[in-house]
């Protein structure tokens, strides 16, 4: 597009100013710290980009070898490079959340008073002699969630925020999937992060950093309440423009998020970009900061990069098993209005197998006239069986297979999925709950798993879906035909082998899957194939239990496909 070559900020030969360990006075008296990297340019004032996290301002990053942007002595983790953006008329900013770093009090990872003090120091750095009084915020994960938080309070410097793979319901996005806690990812966050702090170099200077319960916390609060909604997006507050950026292979953590602030937040400028790759390749790619730095020359400095001009969705379209990035599209509007929405219903045919290459029915385009079950075990075993008090028993998963599949017929003609999706499953269960676990898989020609990319560059499948069938009631008010949203405020028990409805959200996806490939959903007791690190707490209702699912008749249980016409 013509946009694209738009004029944008040029390096210049600024000298830069590096300004360690910046006092910056929070309204509670509280000094926090920060570090400054500006251009020198005399008398002209700079725009800022700002961060706020707990992964310490002084620890530096040495990038990978094949990262776009190569290593310097000023780089961080997950958090822009000042190295490219001050030669260009950016200052950039780090702050030291409370309690981490070299930031004294009492630390609270993610919370509304991160975000109170966020907006502190953007508004202390707006006023310094320095600055233009516009402020951005960039960054990926926790120095993308920060700013949904942060924005949420509407400091009026903040002229344009750019949340790169960060979730934003701390709830359903992190801690509980459908309901089902994610202790496989955030225990293990916890523990390093912990260690970094007190087994770090932060303990010869702030001793007592990093000093929470968040895991408690975390766990006391099962439920959703206002505990999450004050460290979540509230997206009828956020009305600062938006550039939303998410990964297909994020859909464990980040990727709802950022689809989710797109279609909600009350911002009148919004944008929607979604790549693949690992977690900070496309963000230091040339490509990915000419997006970053055209929102912001346009918002933080008034000018026409023509970003504006362009349609609001930018998609990079996967056509399967390349670690390379795909071509990207442009569209109007997420989901896509052209979107066919088309069930494909379960359909049993085989008794269910320990044979991970095993499906025991098929994804029909009818609804089977009479209704068909497949019941397996609840709890897997491991090699030393099923033993409630056990690490091994809930972390390390079972041994064999567990669960059922259901795949297509090859398909006729490369066939285009991309958007959200939900399977509506009627289950049933001998204990009083169930866990649903639902992976969808792209199966080549040869029977054998085509993968993609995920955030640390290991193997993921096309996406994951979750459902504590106790938490299955829905929220009317947010709920949409493809996107359920649970209501997460009550337990509905199971009363055993009585059959209930669950409608599972399946995180977006986007695949061509060419000609003679299939789609494959497992529907699973436990986490399935490409899940580490996000794995989740297996709860004690599953041991000795069995799980029914129907389909068929009056229990029609089907998937719902986001089918795009060629």
């Amino acid at each position: 597009m013509a946009a694209a070559s738009a004029p944008v900020s040029q390096p210049r030969a600024y000298p830069l100013i590096v300004e360690k360990d910046v006092q910056i006075p929070m309204r509670d008296g509280t000094l926090l710290y920060a570090d400054v990297f500006r251009p020198d340019g005399g008398d002209q004032r700079f725009p800022a980009i700002m961060n706020i996290s707990v992964y310490q301002k002084d620890k530096l990053w040495v990038p990978p070898a094949d990262l776009e942007e190569k290593a310097n002595p000023y780089m961080a983790w997950e958090t822009v490079n000042p190295m490219w953006w001050v030669p260009r008329g950016y200052a950039c900013v780090r702050l030291d959340a409370r309690g981490s770093g070299k930031s004294p009090g009492q630390s609270e990872p993610s919370s509304y008073q991160e975000a109170l003090d966020f907006y502190d120091g953007i508004e202390w750095i707006a006023k310094q002699p320095w600055c233009t009084g516009n402020i951005g915020t960039c960054g990926i994960s926790y120095h993308a969630s920060s700013q949904w938080r942060v924005a949420n309070l509407q400091p009026p410097s903040l002229k344009a925020i750019c949340p790169w793979e960060g979730r934003a319901d701390q709830y359903r996005d992190q801690a509980y999937h459908g309901g089902i806690f994610a202790l496989g990812f955030i225990g293990n966050w916890w523990l390093t992060h912990t260690a970094h702090h007190l087994l770090g170099r932060p303990r010869g200077y702030n001793p007592d950093s990093f000093h929470n319960d968040m895991l408690w916390q975390f766990m006391r609060n099962d439920l959703d309440s206002e505990y999450w909604r004050q460290c979540s997006a509230r997206w009828e507050r956020i009305t600062v423009p938006v550039f939303s950026v998410g990964n297909w292979g994020g859909f464990s953590l980040h990727l709802r998020g950022n689809t989710e602030g797109y279609m909600n937040a009350a911002s009148r400028h919004k944008k929607l970009r979604i790549h693949t790759g690992t977690h900070f390749h496309p963000f230091h790619s040339e490509e990915g900061r000419m997006d970053q730095l055209r929102w912001f020359d346009h918002w933080l400095k008034g000018m026409d990069t023509g970003i504006l001009d362009e349609p609001p969705v930018k998609l990079e379209i996967r056509t399967g098993g390349s670690r390379k990035p795909y071509p990207f599209r442009f569209e109007n509007e997420w989901p896509l209005a052209r979107t066919k929405w088309t069930k494909r219903y379960l359909k049993v045919e085989r008794e269910p197998s320990g044979d991970e290459a095993a499906v025991e029915g098929e994804l029909v385009p009818v609804p089977p006239p009479k209704t068909a079950t497949l019941t397996y075990a609840a709890s897997g075993s491991t090699s030393a069986g099923v033993a409630s008090a056990s690490s091994l028993a809930t972390t390390h998963g079972s041994t064999g297979r567990t669960g059922v599949s259901f795949v297509t017929p090859p398909m006729r003609e490369d066939t285009e999925i991309t958007g959200p999706l939900v399977l509506v499953l009627w289950a049933s269960s001998t204990s009083e709950d169930m866990d649903i676990f639902v992976t969808l898989r792209n199966i080549g020609p040869d029977g054998k798993d085509v993968w993609e990319c995920g955030q640390h560059g290991q193997p993921v499948p096309l996406t994951k879906g979750w459902l504590r069938a106790s938490h299955r009631q829905l929220d009317p008010a947010r709920t949409l035909p493809y996107r359920p949203y649970h209501a997460h405020n009550e337990r509905l028990w199971l009363k055993p082998g009585e059959p209930v409805e669950c409608q599972v959200e399946i995180w977006p996806t986007c695949m061509v899957f060419g000609q003679g490939h299939r789609l494959r959903v497992d529907i699973q007791p436990r986490d399935g194939v490409g899940s580490v690190p996000y794995t989740h707490y297996h709860a004690e209702y599953n041991a000795g239990a069995e799980n029914t699912i129907y389909a068929g008749g009056d229990k029609a249980s089907y998937l719902l496909l986001p089918v795009i016409p060629a």
